[in-house]
């Protein structure tokens, strides 16, 4: 009698779908403005910055961005951005060279597909060792113009947003 041995299809090699196909629309090389509130009764600081995203294997992005940050000089920070099918979820990280926490992403698009809300727990910004719930919004306003803003829930219930970044396409 004669065996045949089949290769099981393996669990771990996934084909992109269509969440995994809008993440795609950041790879590219960008320039930023960002201008953001320091705190409640300071005027908005403004710098700028460069991003490079490119793709891993079609279903994450890595979005690595240099720039100015106020109140922390030249920083490099590392996003990494993908789809969890199982959770129906997009995930991801934020990483900056001027701290030391790891922001978890757990988001949805919204139903036009241009608006990703990230939602993330991390550092409250007031420093007394307390944690906070953030947002993070990626809004497409076209193929090559981005705007993200970052928002706190405040004591009082509210968001507030402390951010605004607009990216341009450079390539």
């Amino acid at each position: 009698m004669e065996t045949t041995t089949t290769q099981p299809e393996s669990a771990m090699q996934a084909e992109p779908q269509k969440e995994h196909h809008w993440l795609q629309k950041l790879v590219g090389e960008w320039t930023y403005e960002t201008e953001a509130l320091m705190g409640p009764d300071q005027t908005p600081e403004k710098s700028t910055g460069t991003e490079r995203v490119r793709s891993l294997g079609g279903l994450w992005v890595l979005a690595e961005g240099e720039g100015e940050m106020p109140g922390c000089g030249v920083v490099t920070t590392l996003m990494t951005l993908g789809y969890d099918p199982q959770k129906q979820r997009y995930v991801g990280t934020w990483i900056g060279s001027m701290m030391t926490y790891l922001w978890l992403y757990d988001g949805e698009l919204d139903s036009a597909e241009t608006v990703l809300t990230l939602s993330s727990d991390g550092p409250a910004m007031t420093g007394e060792g307390k944690m906070a719930k953030y947002r993070d919004v990626i809004e497409f306003k076209s193929d090559d113009h981005r705007v993200l803003t970052s928002h706190m829930l405040g004591d009082d219930g509210q968001w507030h947003q402390f951010m605004t970044a607009n990216y341009r396409r450079e390539k």
